[in-house]
């Protein structure tokens, strides 16, 4: 089915209609586009609200959990007056007002092996913005199962990391890590901490990375290369990534599991 931007969209996304990467094509591509947010916290609250303002057709929101008061530092979708609601209801409320045209599907649950496949197949495009070594491990593998890109991040202290996965194509959050830590080998947010503006600017660039995505930026996306940022310094660095022939997910080594 064709899409045609109204005279009412032309003006609420004509800033970027303007650049000449993305046009009234890239728009439109963007109004097609469905993208799957893990996490409703510190990095899919960012990136939920950039891709919304943006005017990404379909938006999906999975997160299992109720907002908290320590969460309010840096998950920017949530109020005090939204402690103890589920996050994906408390995120699509304020989505809802910020953009009415885009279709957000809340999935309040915790992203496991049982439901992942499902919950992920009618998606072009995932974000993880989960928080746990887990799951970052089952959206990468269940992402390259289904091939779905998908752009991975972490963030603790003042320190985030970001890189775009196109499956089959690029090297995979497996290529770079063969599997999860051992428990208590490293800390995350809730261990060590976390400066909610960290979770914005690597959220922001999540966002940006699904819409180069949809705009047929491709060749500019951060693939096969880890963007790290370390806030203290201020300074950005780019890593390269290899794909392992052999990898686990995405070579030629088959998993026994999806999360190991």
């Amino acid at each position: 089915m064709s899409i045609r931007l109204t005279p009412e969209q032309i003006e609420r996304y004509s800033r970027q209609i303007m650049i000449p990467d993305l046009g009234g094509r890239g728009q439109i591509r963007l109004r097609r586009g469905k993208v799957l947010i893990i996490g409703s916290g510190g990095l899919g609250c960012p990136a939920a609200f950039y891709l919304t303002a943006a005017g990404i057709g379909t938006l999906g929101l999975v997160d299992g959990d109720r907002v908290e008061l320590s969460n309010l530092q840096r998950q920017i979708l949530h109020s005090t007056m939204d402690v103890g609601r589920e996050k994906v209801a408390s995120a699509k409320e304020k989505l809802n007002r910020l953009n009415p045209e885009v279709e957000i599907c809340n999935y309040p649950v915790r992203f496991d092996e049982k439901n992942a496949a499902e919950i992920a197949a009618p998606y072009d495009f995932i974000i993880d913005g989960s928080d746990n070594f887990a799951t970052k491990f089952l959206v990468n593998d269940i992402a390259v199962s289904l091939g779905k890109p998908f752009s991975h991040a972490g963030i603790v202290r003042l320190q985030g990391q970001t890189m775009t996965v196109i499956p089959h194509q690029s090297a995979c959050y497996r290529c770079l890590f063969k599997e999860p830590p051992a428990p208590g080998e490293i800390l995350n947010c809730q261990q060590a901490g976390i400066l909610g503006a960290i979770a914005g600017t690597i959220g922001s660039i999540q966002a940006t990375e699904a819409i180069k995505y949809f705009a047929g930026m491709e060749e500019e996306l951060l693939v096969d290369r880890l963007l790290t940022y370390d806030a203290k310094a201020m300074k950005f660095r780019i890593v390269d990534v290899k794909k392992n022939p052999r990898c686990g997910a995405c070579g030629g080594k088959t998993l026994n599991s999806l999360i190991v």
